[in-house]
């Protein structure tokens, strides 16, 4: 009977595991619009402010393990905004930024076969920002076209069922890295780029 107690456990827990297996979809891609916050940056006596821009996302997560509460995704995030304006009073500063994020990770997604699944992620990988040929004032811009950077982002959303295999998505990340080449010595350090979107995700079996 000792025996039996532990083995029926085991049964029930292979049956679960099984059933999340057959319901949950294994494959995601995610496509979403949104904004990317504007912030301000302060080194010495300079100080910008770089404005707010567009950012368009694509993910795709691979459902690693499943139960009927919860999943783990291996995940790619993807964003990438075309351009967001600098303004300072120093004329000298890089006129406008663009910026491409790349980030592998995990997310963890709960609630799974609910009609809202709550989800956290978090990964790191690479930030690529472009820099504008010319400065605030106009003239050739010294710093360099292209800047690398190890990145860092964390997050969460909702996914929201919404017909057969295609669903809602809303979420907010953080993409932490390197700053622009913003052509002044005394801005250095990090940068946070917020951004909150939404748009759909696609399931497949």
């Amino acid at each position: 009977m000792k025996r039996i107690v532990p083995i029926i456990g085991l049964a029930i827990c292979s049956v679960c595991v099984v059933a999340a297996e057959e319901n949950a979809p294994r494959h995601e891609v995610g496509l979403t619009i949104g904004g990317l916050a504007g912030g301000h940056r302060n080194g010495g006596t300079t100080r910008l402010d770089l404005e707010a821009g567009v950012a368009l996302e694509a993910n795709y997560g691979y459902r690693i393990f499943a139960t009927r509460k919860a999943a783990i995704y291996g995940e790619v995030q993807m964003l990438a905004n075309p351009l967001r304006d600098v303004s300072s009073s120093d004329q000298s500063l890089t006129r406008n930024v663009a910026t491409l994020f790349v980030t592998p990770g995990i997310r963890v997604k709960v609630l799974l076969l609910r009609r809202i699944a709550p989800y956290f992620a978090i990964g790191g990988g690479w930030a690529d920002y472009e820099q504008s040929t010319t400065t605030l004032a106009g003239r050739p811009n010294p710093a360099s076209r292209t800047v690398n950077h190890a990145a860092f982002d964390y997050g969460g959303g909702v996914d929201i069922r919404f017909w057969r295999f295609v669903g809602l998505r809303a979420e907010i990340r953080d993409f932490y890295a390197g700053a622009p080449s913003y052509n002044s010595t005394s801005l250095r350090g990090g940068q946070h780029n917020v951004v909150a979107g939404g748009g759909i995700v696609l399931h497949f079996h």
